[in-house]
């Protein structure tokens, strides 16, 4: 008898409507109620080929986007600089630096930015082009500061200035990123929080002229892209020579389902490195692969990676990026 409850409450319970109620998919219902996009997109070789699963692992200059915690995580200053040849022709750019106070006080600041080139203007009476040419730009500059508490807790925070614009709407505001680092005392296990682009609302201003001549100046106001990331990382093999990292992230955003990520990083000799992830519950785009070598030069540690980025209908992003250790 108890066994044939369970099968019926276990068949009531995945029927279609019930698990819609109990697991409801709200990807579908919160897309598109963000602005300032260009925050999503994720920034460094490295970390794009661990899937962005890298808000516990950041251990470099790109925590500055990750987690802001991060940045207390190694010990050199760095200089981060990287490049993507993003999806239809749009340059998508990263820069930041890192300066440790002393061992416990760090300080950064980073700069994005998303660009196209020039795009003529059409209407519907000059499907050609009018003459005129307008562009799109986005650009996020940022500002960060993290402690080390104890030795196994760090705090960060980011405030950053976003600006918008396309053709003569433009739409400005500050936004702040807060993360956690934890390292758990078993073994290299660590434990990470971190909410990026926590906000109010952005309205764009300027005004459009439409084909009748009118003008339009207001605009409905639209809340940040917030994303809310759980972390978790270890080493499951390590000896002199070989190293092995591993990742999990839960991610949260605003405007779509939770997706989760996994990644992997082999390392030898702390020169060569290779990368794979895998995004779970993601549009478009699933696996990610990558690669980078360290150079010990005489003026800094050098670290080079690369990664590949394919999309199902979008096509293949490739991303460099470049790290200077002083």
């Amino acid at each position: 008898m108890k066994k044939t409850l369970i099968i019926i409450a276990l068949t009531v319970m995945l029927t279609n409507p019930v698990r819609a109620q109990l697991l409801p998919i709200l990807g579908a219902q919160r897309a598109g109620i963000t602005t300032a996009q260009f925050l999503k997109i994720g920034v460094g070789a490295r970390a794009n080929a661990m899937a962005e699963s890298f808000t516990a692992v950041g251990n470099d200059a790109y925590a500055l986007f990750y987690n802001p915690a991060g940045i207390t995580e190694f010990d050199k200053s760095e200089l981060a600089i990287a490049r993507s040849e993003w999806l239809v022709g749009l340059k998508h750019d990263f820069i930041g630096g890192v300066y440790h106070l002393d061992a416990q006080n760090s300080f950064g600041v980073s700069l994005i930015s998303l660009q196209s080139d020039d795009m003529p203007v059409t209407t519907e009476f000059q499907p050609y082009g009018t003459g005129a040419y307008f562009k799109y730009s986005d650009l996020a500059l940022a500002a960060t500061y993290a402690r080390r508490m104890t030795d196994k807790f760090s705090f960060g925070v980011s405030v950053k200035y976003v600006y918008e614009t396309l053709a003569d709407v433009k739409m400005r505001g500050v936004l702040v990123d807060l993360g956690t680092f934890y390292w758990t005392g078993l073994g290299t296990t660590r434990f990470a929080v971190a909410v990026s682009n926590f906000g109010g609302q952005l309205t764009p201003s300027g005004s459009v002229e439409l084909v009748d001549g009118t003008s339009v100046s207001k605009f409905q106001s639209f809340s940040p892209p917030t994303i809310f990331r759980i972390g978790f990382a270890f080493e499951p093999y390590q000896d002199e020579a070989n190293k092995v990292t591993t990742s999990i992230q839960l991610n949260h955003p605003a405007d779509n389902s939770e997706n989760l990520s996994l990644g992997a990083e082999y390392s030898y000799s702390s020169t060569f490195f290779l990368r794979g992830g895998y995004k779970i519950n993601v549009d478009e785009q699933n696996y990610s692969v990558g690669a980078g070598v360290r150079v010990d030069a005489r003026f800094a540690l050098v670290y080079f990676d690369y990664a590949f980025t394919p999309y199902q209908r979008l096509g293949d992003v490739h991303r460099f990026s470049l790290n200077l250790g002083f």
